[in-house]
């Protein structure tokens, strides 16, 4: 059952950046959809092996990448949790990250099935 210590464990898995930490949280087919990417999802990982390897490659691009101000939105009869924060940290290619963002968990036990991951995106531009 999903608790607001399961939610912190993983939270402090992802701001340590170990990802064999991180994945250990995952099912073994478990699914992680980032905000970016070229799906309307953003970017589909499916299995640990995909998981370990993006978080990895995004650690070696964003060495300091964390998550802050954490809160938690916990829905333990279905399974679910939402987790709120900032993420910040400095990618190779000079981006900024300062971002908003929350990440919606669907588990079965202690294991994550699905993490959906939205952010804010920033725009220096006068659009809605």
């Amino acid at each position: 059952m999903v608790t607001l210590d399961l939610m912190k464990s993983i939270s402090a898995a992802f701001n340590s950046r170990d990802v064999d930490r991180i994945v250990a949280f995952f099912a073994e087919d478990g699914v992680f959809c980032l905000a970016r990417g070229p799906e309307t999802v953003g970017r589909t990982l499916a299995g640990k092996a995909a998981i370990r390897k993006a978080l990895a490659d995004r650690f070696k691009v964003i060495p300091d990448m964390r998550w802050e101000n954490e809160q938690y939105i916990l829905a333990p009869a279905d399974n679910r949790a939402i987790s709120v924060w900032t993420v910040r940290g400095k990618s190779a290619d000079g981006e900024d990250l300062n971002y908003q963002g929350c990440d919606i968990y669907t588990f079965k036990g202690d294991k994550i099935i699905h993490k959906n991951t939205f952010w804010k995106q920033v725009e220096h531009k006068d659009r809605l």
